[in-house]
């Protein structure tokens, strides 16, 4: 018997792109799949469009707002796959993204290997996704697969995973405290309870990078900051649970290093806590430094008034690039709207 996979996606206000995703899971090639969309107090169109695929066997579940953790939570409560594929309402999967990672597991991998495939991100037109290889695209052991991934700065997306339901339930629900790097956490905990990481290159999944709207995207607040350094401390212990070595804590000194700029303009409370954490792990208490590009503005100005300017000159260049992707993505298409949904290289999702 075919094991089932559960098609898994939290949506908030994402009526312009969900269309275009659940139909990206429609066309799986891999036929013995079920798709649950649970709609997290949009107040937009979502819930009415993601509707309209009942028909065809979405599962549309409604519940107040709740964040996102939450949301994927009363997903998975619902599904009942063997497998569980996570998609973001703005993201697409290729056509034989899921077939291509349960043909492996069927190749003899056990429900404790837990797998992993190519991501690209575009703006608006799929046509020009960018494939960008890094040292986590290889079958890794957990130890390494987050010792790279702190220590290197890099990630992998929620869309690139399938996670046997063993492994699912053995790492715990999503986090509901965390607001900023709730999938960071999750999956970090899913490898921790796995036996390695398989990396499949023609698994393929598309990102949408998401301008300024993002959960990502944290511009001093809050709630996102202290959410991050919650991630932070969580991503280090289970680092450290695995291997507590030179190489390991090294790896998280570089973490804490990369992501205190984040922190610096808004809470230096955050700060000192960042700082206290670096020195324990046997590193400096070195304050942020701007990247190497922008380290004329450092010693013109000084860290502060060059790091708002570096966040200026980042805003500004994003907010360009986007508008003129999305107008290349209209007139190529000839739509007057972002809204409309085709299946074939010019995908309109947003993140």
């Amino acid at each position: 018997m075919k094991p089932l996979v559960s098609i898994l996606i939290p949506a908030y206000n994402a009526h312009e792109w969900i269309a275009e995703t659940i139909e990206s899971t429609l066309a799986q090639t891999w036929a013995a799949k079920e798709i649950i969309v649970v709609d997290d107090g949009s107040n937009d169109q979502t819930v009415e469009i993601a509707k309209r695929y009942a028909a065809k066997d979405v599962q549309v579940v409604t519940q107040a707002n709740q964040g996102a953790a939450v949301a994927r939570n009363t997903a998975y409560a619902h599904a009942q796959g063997d497998y569980i594929q996570w998609l973001d309402a703005d993201d697409v999967l290729d056509p034989h993204k899921v077939e291509n990672h349960v043909c492996r597991i069927q190749n003899g991998l056990g429900p404790w290997t837990l797998l992993s495939g190519a991501w690209g991100h575009f703006i608006y037109r799929q046509s020009k996704v960018r494939f960008v290889e890094t040292p986590l695209w290889a079958d890794l052991t957990p130890v390494e697969w987050l010792t790279r991934k702190m220590g290197l700065n890099l990630h992998m997306q929620t869309d690139n995973w399938l996670v046997s339901r063993e492994l699912t339930d053995a790492a715990g629900p999503w986090d509901a405290r965390l607001f900023r790097d709730n999938d960071g956490e999750y999956f970090s905990r899913v490898i921790l309870a796995s036996d390695g990481v398989q990396f499949l290159p023609e698994a393929k999944s598309y990102y949408r990078n998401a301008g300024f709207k993002s959960i990502s995207h944290i511009g001093g607040s809050n709630k996102k900051l202290e959410s991050l350094l919650l991630s932070m401390r969580l991503h280090i212990q289970y680092l450290r649970s695995l291997e507590d070595s030179e190489r390991t804590r090294s790896a998280c000194v570089r973490y804490i290093r990369t992501w205190m700029p984040e922190f610096y303009l808004y809470r230096l409370d955050l700060v000192q806590q960042l700082k206290d954490l670096s020195v324990e792990l046997g590193g400096a208490p070195d304050g942020p430094r701007l990247p190497r590009k922008y380290g004329w503005l450092e010693s013109l100005v000084g860290w502060h008034a060059g790091r708002r300017t570096e966040l200026m000159l980042q805003r500004i260049n994003a907010t360009v690039t986007i508008a003129w992707d999305k107008a290349m993505q209209r007139l190529e298409t000839g739509s007057g709207t972002t809204g409309t949904t085709s299946r074939g290289n010019h995908s309109q999702i947003k993140k």
